[in-house]
């Protein structure tokens, strides 16, 4: 009972659930399965986490990246992780071990799971198919200039729905105004609005993502302000009826209204710059919003010499559920070659983007055989096996080494799958 308590330590992977804005991104990316998630919290499970570090980059904001030196009998359980409102402040390791050494001469019942790789616990293949890094060309991207303990307020100075379908299709074009207050976005960034109010156990609710549809200039030109599209949340996952916290709040805003805004966040998921820059632009619903600020972007553009060609893929259930129908069908034919998909119309048979990509099989191979060309894709994730497997198809067809081809796109920054 005497017997010194061990000092070997442990660097644990932790999640700060002040900056999360619970986008999934990092469970999705965890190849051994050791992050999950309650209704508040995403959490790492010291007894799986290897520190491979998978997860790091394509974190939106950074919360992942924390890191706290325990000792490896005693690290933070995902009880205590999933009560956090916030990161615990870095503890000497002697302190810790002296309390574990008072439970056991106390003769404490408490256990402590020790941090070391689960017997039988097997990395599973995942493919990673988004690159880490941005185009080269891309701006440079402010991040994290507001976090949740001082958010900057912004004014609704627009609310129009941009869908005519039923009402679980509900989508809203949503403008919001800075006045003197900088919040410098770029397309294909992000940003977190916090919700009014507390959750069910009292505390305030977290922020919920949303990308910008709106030019780094403003949706309207040389205003501080930006846009986006937000898709009212009437049904779980299962179906299920529920009533979305941040979607029905903003849906529901009236202009005027003051919101409460976090970031900006992203830093890959950018378009590149330089002259003869091609876009592949591929995805469904409310991931249209980077694609919108893009293609908005070229199109002030035109007559510049900025941009090369621009190619976008988006699907819908139906012509009434997809956003931004009519401005679409207004865009020049010689500016933009838009692809419609949908899953839902009455008497056609269902077709999905990954459909639509294959059609045009020959047209999507030229473009990724062009080192001038950037591929984005953003939607639900179900759509990404699909795209990804249509992309792949394609390359094969025209000769390319598909994996080669992945890589070096990876490596240039060139392909970016943004899905939830």
């Amino acid at each position: 009972m005497n017997a010194p308590v061990a000092s070997a330590v442990l660097k644990q992977h932790l999640i700060d659930p002040e900056i999360c804005i619970r986008c999934n991104t990092c469970e999705l990316t965890c190849p051994i399965q050791a992050i999950t998630h309650d209704s508040r919290n995403y959490v790492v499970d010291a007894s799986k986490c290897e520190a491979c570090k998978a997860c790091i980059a394509p974190c939106p904001t950074g919360a992942i990246d924390n890191w706290r030196t325990v000792p490896l009998a005693q690290p933070y359980s995902l009880a205590q992780q999933l009560s956090w409102d916030e990161l615990p402040v870095e503890e000497p390791v002697a302190q810790r071990e002296q309390a574990l050494a008072a439970d056991v001469l106390g003769m404490a019942t408490t256990t402590f799971a020790v941090a070391t790789p689960a017997i039988g616990v097997q990395p599973v293949a995942v493919q990673t198919l988004s690159a880490s890094v941005p185009p080269w060309s891309a701006a440079h991207p402010y991040l994290n200039l507001y976090g949740p303990k001082a958010p900057v307020t912004a004014t609704v100075v627009g609310n129009f729905k941009v869908t005519h379908g039923a009402p679980d299709s509900d989508t809203h074009h949503l403008m919001l105004d800075f006045g003197v207050m900088p919040f410098p976005v770029l397309e294909g960034q992000s940003l977190g609005l916090v919700p009014p109010g507390a959750d069910a156990g009292g505390r305030p609710h977290h922020a919920r993502q949303y990308s910008v549809a709106s030019p780094r200039n403003g949706e309207r030109a040389g205003y501080n302000n930006l846009s986006l599209t937000v898709k009212r949340v009437t049904l779980d996952h299962q179906g299920q009826p529920v009533r979305g916290v941040c979607s029905n709040y903003l849906c529901d805003a009236k202009v005027g209204d003051a919101v409460q805004v976090i970031g900006p966040f992203g830093n890959t998921f950018l378009m590149p710059n330089h002259p003869g820059s091609n876009l592949l632009m591929i995805c469904t619903g409310t991931g249209s919003a980077p694609m919108r600020a893009m293609t908005e972007y070229r199109r002030r553009l035109q007559g510049k010499a900025v941009g090369g060609r621009l190619m976008l893929f988006f699907g819908a259930r139906t012509q009434q559920e997809l956003p931004y129908f009519g401005p679409l069908m207004k865009l020049p034919k010689d500016f933009i070659d838009i692809n419609l998909a949908f899953s839902r119309t009455p008497g056609a048979p269902k077709r999905y983007v990954q459909d639509s990509l294959r059609e045009r099989a020959a047209d999507v191979a030229a473009m990724l055989a062009d080192a001038n060309t950037s591929v984005f894709v953003c939607g639900l994730k179900a759509m990404e096996e699909g795209v990804a497997a249509a992309l792949r198809d394609a390359a094969i067809a025209r000769g390319l080494q598909w994996d080669d081809c992945l890589s070096q796109m990876q490596r240039e920054g060139r392909i970016h799958f943004e899905t939830y």
